[in-house]
């Protein structure tokens, strides 16, 4: 068998894909109760503020700054008790808090944008489009989780934002992470792609679903692919990886090596499923298929993964 490792190129794919630039240095070894309260102290301190599923940006003549100073966030009514500490880069401590004012309450010059639409178009730059997906996230667990699930007491917040402790049962609770499975199966010259009923009009994609407890990632692939589409796999290959938001997931990028090439597809899930030849794949990537196929936008790990397909041989 190969040993690959040190053949492959030193950008892993990971780092193409939207929310995957996370530069922060997370210092998870020195996380501390005040942890949060001392970075806010800080005077290098910025802050991202979210809200109902939008990050607050400032415009700076044409370009968009999601960090705030602590003053500036206080005149957002940020929830600095629910503030949540990303780490440190080099220009000081990075922090992630509940935004306090609606959409249509910020001043001129501040707009609440939502996460998707920051990342399809480009708004910020990787290392704040990837602080953003931390941020977001751990609020969003926060959000849903405040109470403890063994005894139903309000729990409160430690280390910074990365656990939740009950004052009652003593119980520990720590932020999630739903690992989800996308993959493009494949032949030697055709991939399979499906349209779901909830996509942009004309939008094919690879396939996905989340991962199950006791489920290795391959087997995840596997399954969800048969269960969609009916296609049965063989082998399966790791691609790469995507933080996703929405709230606290990692999409898991895989290739399949399709078995059979009759599509019995779940009606269900999806709208449409069929293969696509490389010629095809390069027409939607390239906005001119003739029937109108898109495919999925850069930022996406999906896009990804049928464009390394396209552009392989």
């Amino acid at each position: 068998m190969t040993f690959a490792l040190f053949d492959a190129p030193l950008q892993e794919p990971s780092q193409f894909v939207g929310f995957g630039g996370n530069r922060i240095d997370r210092q998870a070894e020195h996380r501390s109760d005040d942890a949060t309260t001392r970075a806010l102290a800080d005077p290098s301190a910025r802050l991202m503020l979210m809200r109902g599923g939008r990050c607050y940006l400032k415009l700076d003549g044409a370009a968009f700054d999601p960090y705030f100073d602590l003053a500036g966030a206080e005149a957002m009514r940020a929830d600095l008790a629910g503030a949540v500490l990303l780490g440190v880069d080099a220009d000081g401590p990075i922090i992630a808090a509940p935004g306090g004012l609606e959409p249509d309450a910020l001043p001129d010059g501040v707009k609440a944008i939502d996460y998707r639409s920051i990342n399809v178009q480009g708004l910020i730059d990787p290392a704040a489009l990837g602080a953003l997906a931390q941020g977001a996230s751990l609020l969003a667990w926060h959000a849903s989780h405040a109470f403890c699930s063994r005894c139903g007491t309000r729990s409160e917040m430690r280390i910074g934002g990365y656990k939740r402790q009950c004052p009652n049962c003593n119980a520990e609770h720590f932020p999630r992470t739903d690992p989800v499975a996308i993959m493009l199966a494949v032949t030697r010259d055709r991939c399979l792609l499906g349209r779901s009923p909830h996509f942009a009009p004309g939008m094919f994609s690879a396939l996905a679903g989340f991962i199950e407890p006791g489920e290795t990632i391959e087997n995840a692939v596997r399954r969800e692919t048969f269960e969609e589409s009916g296609i049965r796999l063989g082998r399966v290959a790791y691609h790469a990886s995507q933080p996703w938001p929405f709230p606290y997931s990692l999409m898991i990028g895989c290739y399949g090596e399709a078995l059979n090439e009759d599509i019995n597809a779940d009606m269900t899930e999806l709208e449409a499923c069929r293969w696509f030849s490389r010629d095809e794949v390069w027409a939607a990537l390239e906005g001119r298929h003739p029937d109108g196929i898109i495919v999925p936008p850069r930022a996406a790990i999906a896009s990804q993964l049928i464009r390394n397909w396209a552009e392989s041989d």
